[in-house]
């Protein structure tokens, strides 16, 4: 039985190895296309060779503490990007310089900062002034998407004892989302814009047509829209981003409402606490995959950004398609989120390679 279970992990094994060490040529060769003369593969291979597999370990180690925390890490890039592409982010206040963390979309909502500084830390030690907080972001991202899993711990215990493994392989024997390769050579910025970060970035409770404009504001299509919402497929949000979908569960007809959904949702959030926290995704909310699509299709999308997507036709279609069929999902998130970190890089001489990410040099 044992010899049973080891060839069926050493199989699996060879795919993974397989799938993570090629990245699929067509991805690749859009990705360059896209970013041009910018953003490269590979650009630490000779300054920095074990940058990413310094920056995949901390994301490991903060995934299997808290496996919320790979949807946190994610929504830090989506955030850095929106805010007219500027990798701002990650700055602190400070007496003469107002940065972005307190914009009303980012405070009290974003969470994983001491990860980013743990991972720079690290890369500063190993080899300094070389790798941008900016692509440490990118890196992030992916590795969250990759790593992201909820393994029972009594299936961790039985797997490591027939076949040691790390996390990385026993999320991904179980489930995990894509992967894919991601073009670097991004600087860091020197100013913030608080208000563009308060404008730019997409509310929870935007209309259809506020969430098209902002996505197209920053060179998104509608087909990015849908498809980057999917990373909604994991993590949490507090009952205050989303009270209006409960103002509205007495109209139980349309796609908006599933009244047993909305009925939970208003018992969880019926106490004084606002700051009480919801899965974006119930049915599986800590594995990325495509149930969020079928959440939508059925009611059960819990920001009224996400369920207001099915309201509209084209909108509708591409749901529908995301949901009947995971890897379409995948391909389309892949691409959306190479679009998305290619966004106005700085590069070249503009900008610089921060030795904190918190503070520019």
């Amino acid at each position: 039985m044992a010899n049973d279970h080891l060839g069926f992990y050493l199989l699996m094994l060879l795919k993974i190895v397989t799938t993570f060490a090629i990245p699929p040529k067509t991805l690749k060769e859009a990705c360059i296309g896209e970013i041009g003369f910018e953003l490269q593969f590979n650009i630490y291979n000779d300054s920095c060779p074990e940058a990413e597999s310094i920056i995949f370990s901390w994301v490991e180690n903060a995934v299997m503490e808290d496996s919320r925390m790979a949807a946190s890490l994610l929504r830090l890039h989506f955030h850095d990007c929106f805010v007219n592409a500027s990798r701002l982010l990650l700055l602190d206040d400070t007496g003469d310089f107002v940065g972005e963390k307190t914009a009303p979309p980012n405070l009290n909502s974003l969470r994983g900062f001491e990860v980013i500084d743990a991972i720079k830390s690290d890369l500063e030690s190993v080899c300094p002034e070389t790798v941008s907080c900016a692509d440490i972001l990118a890196v992030v991202a992916r590795d969250s998407v990759v790593l992201v899993c909820d393994v029972p711990s009594t299936l961790c215990s039985t797997i490591m004892i027939i076949f040691p493994v790390p996390l990385k392989l026993k999320c991904i024997l179980q489930t995990a989302g894509p992967s894919w390769e991601v073009p670097m050579g991004r600087r860091d910025s020197f100013s913030a814009n608080k208000a563009a970060a308060t404008n730019s970035i997409p509310a929870p409770n935007s209309s259809l047509t506020d969430l098209v404009a902002k996505f197209q504001n920053v060179g998104l299509t509608l087909q990015d829209m849908v498809a980057l919402s999917g990373a909604h497929t994991m993590g949490k949000a507090r009952c205050s981003t989303f009270s209006s979908r409960l103002q509205s569960s007495s109209n139980t007809n349309g796609p908006d409402n599933n009244p047993d959904f909305l009925q939970s949702l208003q018992q969880l959030c019926s106490g004084s606490d606002i700051d009480a926290l919801a899965q974006l995704d119930l049915v599986t909310p800590a594995t990325f995959d495509n149930q969020y699509y079928t959440n939508l299709l059925s009611g059960e999308g819990l920001l009224p950004s996400d369920q207001i997507l099915v309201s509209q036709d084209q909108t509708r279609e591409i749901i529908n398609s995301y949901a009947e069929d995971t890897s379409i999902f995948f391909e389309d998130f892949k691409i959306s989120m190479l679009k998305m970190g290619s966004l106005g890089p700085a590069s070249g001489n503009d900008g610089e390679i921060r030795h904190n990410c918190r503070v520019v040099n």
